[in-house]
C-alpha cells in the first residue's frame, strides 16, 4: 500500500509553494472537498510527513549577518549523544546533524559577525567536553533554498 497517492502529492506540492494558502483553494485545484482537503493534510501530520509550518525568518534583519557551517570532531564519535544538550544550549546553531566523513557532527550557525562567531566558537563549541576541532566555513551566498520536490517522490511511504 503506497503511503502518499497522488492526491497526497498534489496537496503537499501547493502547500509547500505557499502555507499561507486557503483549503478552500486548495480543494479547488485538486478537484476536492475542503474537508477531505482538511483530513488528508491532518493525516500527512499525523504520519509525520508534514513535520512542521509556519514562516521563515530572515536571520539577517534579526541581526545575524553570517551564516557559517561547523564540523565539528569528538574524541569519539558515540560522544555525540553528549554533545548535543550542549549544542541544544547555543540558540545560535539552527541546525546539527552526525555525519560520516571528515567530522562527527556538522552544525549551522548564525551569527552577528566575525567576532560573534569567534566567541561562540572559543568559548562555547570548543569547551564541550570530548570536542577534538573544529573546521569552520562561512557561507557567501545562499543560492538555492528549497524543499525536496513532491510531485516526483516515491509513494511507498518508506524513508530513502
Amino acid at each position: 500500500m503506497e503511503l502518499l497517492d497522488n492526491l497526497d502529492k498534489k496537496i503537499l506540492h501547493i502547500v509547500i509553494r505557499n502555507a499561507k494558502i486557503p483549503s478552500k483553494d486548495v480543494a479547488a485545484e485538486c478537484g476536492v472537498s475542503r474537508a477531505a482537503i482538511h483530513q488528508r493534510i491532518q493525516r500527512l501530520i499525523d504520519l509525520g510527513v508534514i513535520t512542521g509550518s509556519g514562516y521563515k525568518v530572515n536571520p539577517r534583519f534579526l541581526g545575524f549577518s553570517t551564516c557559517t557551517y561547523i564540523g565539528v570532531n569528538l574524541e569519539r564519535g558515540a560522544m555525540y549523544r553528549d554533545a548535543v544538550p550542549h549544542l541544544l544550549n547555543i540558540p545560535e546553531i539552527v541546525e546539527c546533524h552526525y555525519t560520516t566523513g571528515p567530522y562527527t557532527m556538522l552544525i549551522k550557525v548564525h551569527a552577528r559577525d566575525n567576532e560573534h562567531l569567534m566567541r561562540l566558537l572559543n568559548d562555547r563549541i570548543q569547551m564541550i567536553p570530548g570536542v577534538t576541532g573544529t573546521e569552520t566555513l562561512i557561507s557567501l551566498d545562499n543560492s538555492i533554498d528549497r524543499e525536496i520536490p513532491i510531485l516526483n517522490a516515491p509513494t511507498d511511504g518508506k524513508p530513502h
